[in-house]
């Protein structure tokens, strides 16, 4: 019941739930306790008020903006209070007193500072938001940026200039209480000071150096920096902040071309969730302010979206335009009629280029180019099981989706019966299950079928535990326990050094990225994945969720994987381990196969999961394995060869473009420079009266 009451009222806990109901029941309380009247019980019912309020806004919760949607906001939550303390006063028969006087003039005031203090606050931030936000790009040696003003005076300021209003509900309250309006007056006059010096502390903040420099030099100076760096090769994006993992997944490969490397984003939700790169990034909202920046280094456009924003990149003759999309399935999206408006599409495999002739959208095969998956190059090739270990299987099922259809995940109608089938093999092996994160955030089935694989997984776990066949090397795990608390205690200090910066201004000001401290995390995390799965036995059944370790750490671990129709399964590939694929809508496994290319090597499972065995013979036994040349050539079809590198290939793609793109170029400025010709050619050889014509004269006749 009190699951179902967190879900219906969108909070995230039951003390989330517990806050809204006290919150939400203490404003009757309030009045009764006024109309009886009754100075403790108002008391008590004001403090429940304001400390439910302030818990549900520390915790950013759902309510809180709900509540602002019905007009019942934090304005007016404040004011009914007050409103309510007048009312109270009034049935003590105070309504003569000069404490109900003070009290009504100290709330109009009190509102009147409201709104200075709020057009402030709205004019401090809306100067320092920046027309282009940028990370590793020096402007700081091109205009001055002036600090931030301390996160405390912005940082839920609404919020924090209404609670100045304690001291004096609390004063009225003891001077009701007591008969003694002096320290009534005391708690008004403390309100009423304190929230004027709130608003005279903001006020240094919009005049002077504290204002940052205005649009018009800002983009100056990214034009001059633009005109130092002279980027090569741009990676485009725009989306919602949800979006943000498909500009993440090309962060490593724009470190590693070969060319000059430039991120352009148009949305600034997209830049707060961007993961931490070398690579100069500019953020761009406005599109005009986009279309006017100095662009003319740049050669070749990469797309990871297809997104109407990406017009404004698009009108640019002088770069080629290519789409690289951020994945490799078989979905609609991979085929999209869009892809006609850019030069080239580039597809991991054949799989690609053949997808767009079957799906006769308007590419044309000779636009094409099959560049590998450069993201899949962590994901390590299967050398068969180490001597002395037992097989690893990795059962990563999708999540339920949006539609509710039973063949998204294998999760609700097969997923007890492979870990069942999993956890009961013999010979023995492991069983990592690792969840999508969204999994039974849209179905309950899905989020009740995840909890009891979890508990299959974890019970299991236990009663290996205590097989004797099973032993464990304490040592060896204390060992690689007490190396995961020294790393991320250093990554902890690491993150948190450079990561004050004010606001978006500060931001870009010193956004230029720490290489060594970069360097540093990317070995750590490689050194935090070594040690975690040293720090339990390599028999151990586990249950892995959270960001760390990542999906492909998993992969490395494992020796064969059960999954879903999605892209996890068309990466999987790329290591050559043998794979299972559940046909949950139960179709049946030719007709599953046709359907989706990336199930053809794999060993396809009922909902029964009866056909798991064929899985682990065939990382029992590799020779014996009917399905490995087929997974040699689905991972060639799919993703491309393994020689030359993906790397590689990308970057003669982006080459190769680009000397595409200079070509035009060329030749454009060639045909501007022989036209020009052409016509100083005719106006020299013209007659006197033609050549005044030329000048402006109507008819073409001299004037004599």
């Amino acid at each position: 019941m009190i699951s179902t009451a967190i879900r219906v009222a969108r909070v995230g806990s039951a003390a989330e739930l517990a806050a809204a109901v006290l919150m939400v029941a203490g404003f009757p309380a309030l009045m009764l306790a006024a109309l009886v009247p009754s100075v403790p019980a108002f008391a008590a019912a004001a403090a429940v008020t304001y400390l439910a309020d302030h818990y549900l806004h520390r915790k950013g919760s759902y309510l809180i903006n709900r509540l602002g949607k019905v007009r019942a906001g934090l304005s007016i939550r404040f004011l009914i209070r007050q409103l309510l303390l007048v009312l109270l006063l009034a049935r003590l028969s105070l309504a003569d007193n000069l404490i109900y006087y003070g009290a009504i003039a100290c709330f109009i005031a009190f509102y009147g500072l409201q709104a200075p203090h709020g057009a402030l606050v709205q004019l401090i931030r809306n100067r320092r938001r920046m027309p282009v936000a940028t990370r590793n790009v020096d402007l700081k040696s091109r205009i001055r940026i002036p600090d931030a003003p301390p996160r405390r005076l912005l940082h839920r300021s609404a919020e924090k200039m209404l609670h100045l209003d304690l001291a004096a509900v609390v004063g009225i309250l003891l001077a009701a209480q007591l008969k003694s309006s002096l320290i009534g007056f005391a708690g008004i006059g403390l309100t009423v000071a304190l929230a004027t010096l709130y608003v005279l502390a903001l006020v240094p903040y919009v005049r002077g150096r504290k204002i940052p420099p205005n649009a018009e030099r800002v983009l100056a100076a990214v034009d001059d920096w633009l005109g130092e760096y002279r980027p090569e090769t741009v990676l485009y994006f725009s989306g919602s902040k949800d979006s943000a993992y498909q500009v993440n997944m090309w962060l490593d490969t724009m470190e590693k071309l070969d060319s000059k490397p430039l991120i352009i984003l148009r949305e600034r939700a997209i830049l707060n969730n961007l993961a931490p790169t070398t690579v100069p990034v500019i953020c761009v909202p406005g599109g005009v302010h986009l279309m006017n920046l100095d662009l003319s280094t740049v050669r070749v456009a990469l797309y990871a979206a297809n997104v109407g924003k990406n017009i404004h990149l698009l009108r640019v003759p002088t770069m080629k335009h290519v789409f690289i999309g951020h994945g490799d399935s078989d979905k609609l999206a991979s085929v999209n009629p869009f892809s006609k408006v850019y030069d080239e599409v580039w597809t991991a495999g054949r799989a690609g280029r053949d997808r767009y002739a079957i799906a006769d959208v308007g590419v044309r095969d000779e636009d094409i180019v099959e560049v590998g998956r450069p993201q899949l190059a962590p994901i390590q090739t299967w050398q068969g099981v180490p001597e002395g270990r037992i097989p690893t299987v990795l059962y990563a099922p999708t999540w339920e989706g949006w539609d509710g259809n039973p063949g998204n995940t294998s999760l609700v109608l097969a997923g007890e019966n492979i870990v069942r089938k999993l956890v009961a093999a013999d010979p023995p092996v492991r069983v990592l299950y690792k969840p999508h994160p969204f999994t039974g955030t849209v179905s309950k089935e899905a989020g009740a079928a995840h909890q009891r694989v979890t508990a299959l997984v974890r019970k299991a776990a236990a009663e290996r535990a205590m097989d004797p066949r099973f032993v464990a090397d304490t040592a060896a795990q204390a060992q690689a326990k007490a190396e995961l608390n020294r790393i991320e205690a250093r990554l902890a200090q690491l993150s948190g050094a450079g990561n004050d910066r004010g606001d978006e201004a500060e931001a870009t000001r010193d956004g230029l990225i720490d290489i060594a401290r970069h360097e540093e995390v990317a070995r750590l995390r490689a050194e935090w994945n070594d040690a975690y799965w040293r720090s339990f036995p390599s028999w151990e059944h586990g249950v892995v969720t959270g960001a760390e370790p990542r999906l492909y750490d998993c992969f490395n671990v494992s020796d064969a994987m059960v999954s879903d129709i999605s892209s996890v399964v068309s990466d999987f590939i790329a290591s050559g381990k043998p794979y299972a694929v559940t046909d949950s809508a139960e179709v049946g496994v030719e007709e599953f196969k046709r359907n989706n290319t990336a199930v053809r090597a794999a060993v396809i499972l009922s909902n029964s999961a009866k056909e798991l065995g064929e899985l682990l013979d065939a990382v029992r036994d590799p020779a014996a394995d009917p399905l490995a040349e087929d997974r040699k050539e689905l991972k060639q079809y799919l993703l491309g060869p393994d020689e030359p590198t993906s790397l590689e290939q990308f970057n003669t793609a982006v080459a190769n473009l680009a000397l595409k793109a200079e070509t035009r170029n060329v030749g454009q400025q060639s045909r501007d420079a022989a036209a020009l010709a052409e016509a100083e050619a005719e106006l020299a050889n013209a007659v006197p009266g033609q050549r005044v014509s030329t000048a402006g004269d109507t008819d073409g006749v001299g004037t004599g």
